[in-house]
């Protein structure tokens, strides 16, 4: 069903150190639903990829659980096994093996799966054909833009079906145009074939293409926005910025550079505006 829950982390905490404890994560609660495409956002060291690592049982929580398809990783023997089948994994740097070709490299996550050679080339090719890399099936790494190897990495992550996919800064490491063309893929597959998608990004683009958006600091969510139409978006933005606050403030003296301040007195359209700021603001918080 659309409305199950998929991935759920219950106050989930991870604390390094011993003498000096960090809390990298800090009580983290939320739910991904299947067929989501949930973006996480948050300054560096906020959290974003110990988070990440947590729901793909690359690290263990200090206290806490993480449930994917409702089991607990926790009580899972065989994790290794039940990561390579459930989750999918799409890093910023792509992770490619360079002396392996495309599809050798989809290849990989069938390999000890009960897969025989001709049944792993069959469904890696599939799934490299969905990416758009049907003509670079026998390409290395180094012969694949910054955008097809990361398609690649894509397709391998998608080469077992697993329910979840974990993208940690997938377009950080691309120009802008083949970082739009990730972008436009990864809505394709959300969109047109129902994959779940959790996203750590910095990207403020890629992020207001998934339905919600968590915000991140200090190892805790301290925002859950659901995505609205561009120009909502925009005032979202706003909301939140310097400027915004300002705003919000009627801080004359702030805002005493821009145009909406005038011989010392905001004017009526910073007036205005700071009003709209604040309503959406509220409204925003009783959704949620």
């Amino acid at each position: 069903m659309a409305s199950e829950v998929i991935l759920e982390t219950r106050n989930l905490t991870r604390i390094y150190g011993r003498d000096v404890e960090i809390r990298a994560l800090d009580g983290v609660s939320f739910a991904v639903r299947r067929g989501e495409m949930v973006a996480v956002m948050g300054a560096s060291g906020s959290g974003k990829s110990t988070l990440l690592n947590m729901v793909g049982a690359l690290d263990s929580p200090t206290s806490g659980q993480v449930l994917i398809e409702q089991q607990d990783l926790s009580s899972i023997r065989d994790i290794d096994r039940f990561r390579s089948q459930t989750v999918g994994f799409v890093f910023q740097m792509h992770n490619l093996i360079p002396t392996l070709t495309a599809v050798e490299n989809v290849e990989v996550p069938l390999r000890g799966q009960g897969f025989n050679a001709r049944q792993r080339r069959q469904r890696a090719q599939q799934v490299l054909d969905m990416v758009g890399l049907a003509d670079r099936l026998t390409h290395l790494p180094s012969q694949l833009s910054g955008g097809q190897r990361q398609r690649t990495a894509i397709a391998r992550a998608l080469v077992n079906h697993p329910s979840l996919i974990l993208a940690d800064e997938p377009t950080g490491n691309l120009d802008s145009v083949s970082g739009q063309d990730v972008m436009n893929l990864l809505v394709s597959l959300n969109r047109d074939r129902g994959t779940t998608l959790l996203i750590v990004t910095h990207d403020r683009h890629l992020a207001r293409l998934a339905e919600r958006i968590l915000t991140m600091r200090d190892g805790r969510i301290t925002d859950e926005h659901r995505v609205q139409d561009p120009v909502s978006e925009d005032l979202w933005d706003l909301a939140r910025s310097d400027l915004g606050a300002a705003l919000v403030a009627r801080d004359a003296q702030a805002l005493a550079s821009t145009p909406f301040c005038r011989q010392g007195a905001i004017t009526q359209t910073a007036e205005d505006l700071a009003s709209y700021l604040e309503e959406s603001h509220t409204s925003e918080g009783h959704e949620q």
